[in-house]
């Protein structure tokens, strides 16, 4: 008889400073773990989903943020990213988006977030103190064959 093999839960959080090398540093880290987890498949995915809630993050607060990244099961991964900015996007609230213009240079990611993910969601975060407030956002992917970096409608 074989012992059955359990892996064990994992989490990382990710403390990123308001500078904007922060998100590149946030790909690169969910890249090695994710691999380190034996889940390289889910990269390309994960990478996409994890860069639009990022970089929303270092764009729209004015503090640090965090990336946090949680196995969720069986090849699956949950990304969620903390910052300051209490403000949850209509995409998180199931709120209606606008469709951006063909020349807009944003609005396109919390879309393409909502597209890829298998699950997504919002939440405030309260806090005593100031800062420690804010909001998560969160996905969880398994990995979809057709929401990769170099295959995304334009």
């Amino acid at each position: 008889m074989t012992p059955a093999t359990v892996s064990p839960p994992w989490a990382y959080t990710l403390q990123l400073p308001q500078d904007p090398r922060g998100p590149g540093i946030a790909r690169a880290t969910l890249r090695t773990v994710l691999v380190v987890h034996g889940m390289g498949d889910l990269v390309e995915t994960a990478e996409l989903l994890a860069s639009e809630l990022v970089t929303n993050a270092y764009r729209h607060s004015t503090g640090p943020y965090s990336l946090r990244l949680r196995g969720a099961g069986r090849n699956r991964v949950r990304v969620g990213v903390w910052d300051s900015n209490p403000e949850i996007p209509a995409p998180f609230r199931g709120g209606e988006t606008r469709e951006p213009g063909a020349l807009e240079e944003r609005g396109r990611g919390l879309r393409l977030v909502r597209q890829c993910a298998d699950n997504w969601g919002a939440y405030p975060v309260r806090g005593g103190l100031p800062g420690q407030g804010g909001k998560v956002l969160w996905v969880e992917c398994t990995g979809k064959p057709d929401c990769r970096w170099g295959d995304l409608p334009e």
